[in-house]
């Protein structure tokens, strides 16, 4: 897919990169993605030209925000953003990563915990971002289980039931393990998240690092990244021994997992349905 002209004269003309050529790469099912050979080196391109106008303001947000926990995790160096206000414009231009064939999963297990140690004294973030093509709420709150409860899973309800996707009447059943919340999510403090922790969004390097892209952050409960990882199959048992050897988990992780995996799957229900919409209605109503 070609690369549109108003990108290519806004990288030279603002940016002074000259594109001697690109490529198209996989970048996910969202964006249109690059790879860019230039006067000043290699460079990934993500466009988009029906993205909401903050979008890749957000991503960009988001990296930066990971890059300074420094951690020995890599993060993508973010290069440049388009115009949010115009969409045939609107970019975001990160240092180009060459994907190695493998890596240390125990390492990438134990850089993920150092992540989770980074906390702050609220969940949430100072503004709203994506976590993929839908708008994520974030906010201030004192309390997981509220923010939780208020920012992730009431909103994808809402707009799921708003879609025609979900029948309203699984809002009693939501209601009753909402009260019960407490009983079983142990306490914690704020830990950075990348939030949108599957198995797409994470690569190793050349030298074996582990590289986190497209994140969706937010500070929250520490086990909503690993539970998330689990979504697809699960990382490697040497990633969550990894995880384990620097922040062993609560008793009852296990039953946990399906609790906090109601954000991503909510959230492949209102970008997909189907499946994922019988899965959800078929948790649900088990309480």
């Amino acid at each position: 897919m070609s690369l549109p002209e108003k990108v290519i004269g806004v990288l030279s003309e603002i940016y002074g990169i000259n594109i001697s050529k690109y490529r198209s790469v996989s970048g996910g099912s969202i964006n249109q993605a690059y790879k860019l050979t230039t006067n000043q080196g290699p460079f990934f391109l993500k466009y988009n030209s029906s993205a909401p106008y903050d979008f890749f303001e957000k991503e960009a947000l988001g990296l930066l925000t990971l890059r300074s926990a420094g951690t020995a995790l890599r993060i993508p160096d973010v290069i440049a953003v388009g115009n949010p206000e115009d969409n045939k414009s609107s970019f975001l231009l990160l240092e180009y990563i060459e994907e190695g064939r493998s890596g240390n999963s125990f390492t990438f297990g134990t850089e993920l915990a150092e992540l989770h140690q980074t906390n702050s004294e609220y969940f949430g973030l100072d503004s709203d971002n994506y976590i993929g093509s839908l708008p994520q709420q974030n906010g201030k709150y004192d309390d997981w289980i509220s923010f939780f409860r208020e920012k992730r899973i009431e909103p994808q309800i809402r707009m799921a039931i708003n879609q025609g996707r979900l029948s309203s009447s699984l809002n009693s059943n939501w209601n009753r393990l909402a009260k019960m919340l407490d009983q079983i999510i142990p306490q914690c403090k704020p830990s950075l998240l990348h939030g949108d922790l599957w198995g797409g969004n994470y690569l190793f390097d050349t030298n074996g690092t582990a590289v986190l892209i497209d994140p969706a952050v937010y500070y929250g409960h520490p086990e909503v990244d690993l539970a998330f990882t689990r979504m697809f199959g699960g990382f490697s048992a040497d990633f969550y021994r990894g995880y384990e050897s620097v922040l062993p988990l609560e008793p009852g992780f296990e039953e946990r997992v399906p609790i906090f995996n109601m954000y991503p799957l909510l959230v492949h229900v209102n970008l997909f349905g189907g499946y994922y919409t019988s899965q959800f209605e078929s948790f649900l109503r088990s309480f």
